[in-house]
């Protein structure tokens, strides 16, 4: 495993692991109050946060997955199972996250009843802000890194890395949420109006199912496989080109396995006065360059072809 990989992983886990103990705090306080007060809004808060628990977990079992080394059955290896739990993650904060909540929160609306010893609500959530806000600050600077604020959204669209952003959506997710409930509680109690507490929870229940559709939609495409960033393909090109013997670089495809896993094909022209063994060393030259510089690429295929000959077999693929 090269340095960077390493680094990459070990980021990433020490994010999960303090959501994990965060979240599981949380959920503790959240369901002992929701027993002691009989607040719909915190019952669905303590749901969130068991969710959230069970989902850092996956997050971690995808990560250990993804380092499986490469067999027969997967000779490119099991680096796409970190995309895989990543987008069942997702699934499950919309399954089970939202539709508890949005469960409870319509039993508790037709159903209310009054929250007793409000108090106790507005300490398990000053609490749970505390242990969530710890863990969010932890994972936004850890995926925010020298980037701007104002890039941050951008970053999350051109991530290749869904544990490094979802555990920050998801305690995000959860911030919102304790403000919901906090507002539901107050609200619920002055007004006198406890169907206020189950229109809470439906709240929540959106917040979730809105999160789940961006991590949703963030995952799938990385599953279905994203090519690299711009700066990968342009840098990988340069370094064939600059090869002697090699006349032109047709084209570039690039596809991740993993947030540290690249597989590339290129196209590639070769002089005309190189033969076999010839073009064999320029390969493997081209191999140990890209390799020196992006240890992330874990294959490189390399196709000689003529330009004329690539911009057909493009235009037959992508029309």
């Amino acid at each position: 495993m090269t340095p960077r990989k390493a680094a990459s992983r070990s980021s990433s886990r020490t994010v999960i692991y303090a959501a994990i103990a965060g979240n599981l705090l949380v959920a503790l306080t959240k369901f002992g109050a929701a027993t002691w007060t009989g607040s719909s809004a915190m019952l669905s808060e303590g749901i969130h946060s068991v969710v959230d628990t069970g989902n850092e977990v996956l997050l971690l079992y995808g990560l250990r997955r993804a380092t499986a080394r490469p067999d027969r059955e997967h000779p490119l290896g099991y680096g796409r199972e970190i995309y895989f739990w990543s987008f069942v993650v997702a699934l499950l904060v919309f399954a089970v996250g939202a539709g508890l909540s949005f469960y409870e929160g319509i039993a508790h609306v037709m159903r209310p009843t009054p929250i007793q010893n409000p108090a106790v609500n507005y300490v398990v959530l000053a609490l749970s802000a505390l242990f969530d806000g710890c863990t969010w600050w932890i994972a936004l600077r850890n995926f925010k890194g020298e980037k701007r604020y104002a890039d941050l959204f951008k970053a999350v669209r051109d991530s290749k890395d869904p544990p490094s952003f979802m555990v920050l959506f998801e305690d995000s997710a959860a911030l919102v949420g304790l403000l919901i409930a906090f507002a539901s509680t107050y609200l619920s109690v002055s007004l006198n109006l406890p169907v206020l507490d189950g229109v809470a929870s439906i709240l929540i229940g959106f917040v979730l199912a809105v999160t789940a559709t961006l991590l949703a939609r963030e995952t799938k495409g990385l599953l279905i496989g994203e090519r690299a960033n711009q700066s990968i393909v342009d840098a990988i090109t340069r370094l064939a080109e600059e090869i002697e013997g090699i006349a032109h670089a047709n084209g570039i495809l690039t596809v991740h396995l993993a947030p540290q896993q690249i597989v590339v094909a290129l196209s590639l022209e070769f002089a005309d006065e190189l033969k076999t063994p010839d073009i064999e060393a320029k390969v493997s030259e081209l191999e140990r360059s890209v390799r020196r510089l992006h240890p992330e690429v874990v294959a490189l295929f390399v196709k000689p072809q003529s330009p004329s000959g690539f911009k057909e077999a493009i235009a037959s693929r992508f029309g």
